[in-house]
Parts: structure tokens; C-alpha cells; sequence
């Protein structure tokens, strides 16, 4: 009797040790990563858009250029830092073409067929050629433009709708020019009809007076219909100078990001320009930071001291 009792204490308190022995000393299944992140702490989608503005290809630009035997010279202290972008853009003053005469003066633009090697080597993406030089050469000059910039798939952005695909999300892009014609109601139609379409909507606006460094009150007033209508960020260009940025409900507004490739040397003010860069986490801006640069030799922006 004594021994069945020693028996079925054995059974009630060893065995149940032995057994949680076994199972701490036995080996654990090693985890893989993907077991301590949850589908909700993936990481969100970032894309960078890095944006300039003025850049004129003709005139002592095209002179430096022949000089120094390289289509590419203006862009040499830049074009790591633009390419590093997603997306970069610029404003393009002036039309590329088959017969482009050398001059250092005068008012007609025109940039030669070999300078858009420039552009793709420095990374551009998307360009704007809405803006008071790019008929310099007439419509023909025009064509031949895009058929040049399509060739180094850089995509030429004007009043219609352009779509640039980047990180699975479609940014959508719209240049103005309004040296001529500020009215305001078609830019204003044309925005809202297109922000439903695209992800993100970038709009350029070729507008205000030369080398002055404020916008005009009508220039706040669209800016703020263009993000109230679902443009994202507005980029400014055409005075020459740089003017101020605004953050406006969720977007931003460049009124004016300077000069960029320019030969115009006969002022700090004309030698000085920005690139804004602007950080998306999915559909949202993140953050932007503004990045001076300074013209030399006519024609070359570098990173200003």
C-alpha cells in the first residue's frame, strides 16, 4: 500500500517536472525578421522631387559650353546632387534646335540639339517649357524641343497634363506662362480637373515682373486657389531672383526659385538661385529644405558658400 502511494505521488509531481524540463532545454524555432514587424509598421513610400528654375541654354551659355567642349559644363558641380532625386525638374528658357547660331547677346534664345545632354546628365525628369522664350524660333522650334527632350525621355510639361511615374504613385505636372496673360480662371479650371487624376499635382507658373523680390498680391491670391483647387506645390520662376516660399494649408508655394543656368552675370542678385527639395511620405509632403547655389563662369551653378 505504502508503495502505490509513493508511486502516485511520483506520477503528480515529478512527471509534470520532468516534462516542463524537456520543453525549456528543447530547441526553439529561429524567427525570421518578418515575424516582428506587424503589415501596419511597414515602412511608407518616400520620394524626393528636387526643382530649379530658370535654365537657358543659349547666348554665353552656349559660348562656355563650345569653349570648354562639353554640353554637360553647366551642370558639372550640380548634377550629382539633382540625379540623387526621384524626380527633378526645371524651367527650360529656352528652345533647343537644329540651327542654332553662337551669339553672347540678344533676346532670342535658342539652345543647340547637342546641349539637351546636359539636361539628362544632370538628371532631369520633367521640364517646363510654358514660359516667354520658348517661341523664339516659332512653333517649329517648339517641335523640335519636345521631339529633342523625348529622345533623352525628359518629359516637356506644358498647359496640358503631364504624368511622371515614380514609387507606384503618379505625379502629374502643369506649367503656365503668364508673362503675357495673367487670367487666372483657366489655370484655376485646368488645376481642379486635373488634381483627381494624379496622386500628387505639381504646378508651374512662369509669372511676375523681372528682378523684383516679392510677388504680387494677384500671385498670392492664385497660388492659394491652385493649392485650395489640389496642386500640391506651386514653382515659381521667371523674375530672375529668388523670392520667398509660403506653406499654404498642405502644400507649398516657391514664388520664385531664381536663376539657375544663366549668363546673366552683371548682378549678385541675378547669380544667385535655389533648389527646393521636397520630401513625400506617400501622398503627403514630409519636409522641404531650400539649397543655394551661385553662378559662375556664366553659365555654372554651384553650391553657394
Amino acid at each position: 500500500m505504502a508503495t502505490k502511494k509513493k508511486l502516485l505521488l511520483f506520477s503528480l509531481v515529478f512527471i509534470p517536472l520532468l516534462l516542463l524540463a524537456f520543453k525549456l532545454l528543447s530547441p526553439r524555432p529561429v524567427m525570421s525578421p518578418s515575424h516582428f514587424s506587424s503589415p501596419s509598421s511597414n515602412p511608407k513610400r518616400i520620394t524626393v522631387l528636387k526643382a530649379v528654375g530658370d535654365v537657358m541654354l543659349g547666348r554665353m551659355v552656349n559660348v562656355k559650353m563650345l569653349e570648354n567642349k562639353d554640353f554637360r559644363y553647366p551642370f558639372l558641380k550640380t548634377a550629382e546632387l539633382l540625379s540623387s532625386a526621384d524626380i527633378t525638374f526645371g524651367n527650360l528658357e529656352s528652345p533647343i534646335i537644329n540651327e542654332c547660331k553662337t551669339t553672347q547677346t540678344g533676346m532670342v534664345f535658342c539652345g543647340r540639339k547637342e546641349s539637351v545632354e546636359g539636361l539628362s546628365f544632370a538628371g532631369f525628369d520633367v521640364v517646363s517649357i510654358a514660359n516667354n522664350h520658348i517661341l523664339n524660333h516659332g512653333q517649329e522650334g517648339r517641335g523640335q524641343t519636345i521631339e529633342f527632350l523625348n529622345q533623352k525621355n525628359i518629359l516637356p510639361s506644358a498647359n496640358e497634363l503631364t504624368i511622371q511615374q515614380t514609387n507606384n504613385l503618379n505625379f502629374g505636372f502643369l506649367s503656365f506662362d503668364l508673362t503675357v496673360n495673367n487670367n487666372p480662371e483657366p489655370i484655376i479650371k485646368k488645376v481642379s480637373e486635373s488634381s483627381s487624376r494624379v496622386d500628387i499635382l505639381i504646378v508651374s507658373l512662369h509669372w511676375g515682373a523681372e528682378y523684383i523680390k516679392e510677388p504680387f498680391p494677384w500671385q498670392k491670391e492664385l497660388a492659394h486657389s491652385l493649392i485650395d483647387q489640389g496642386a500640391k506645390v506651386v514653382l515659381g520662376h521667371h523674375p530672375h531672383v529668388t523670392q520667398p516660399t509660403e506653406e499654404y494649408s498642405n502644400g507649398l508655394i516657391f514664388y520664385s526659385l531664381g536663376n539657375f543656368v544663366f549668363d546673366q552675370m552683371w548682378s549678385e542678385e541675378t547669380r544667385q538661385g535655389q533648389i527646393a527639395e521636397i520630401v513625400f511620405e506617400e501622398k503627403e509632403i514630409k519636409s522641404y529644405k531650400l539649397i543655394p547655389v551661385y553662378i559662375k563662369d556664366y553659365c555654372q551653378p554651384g553650391l553657394a558658400d
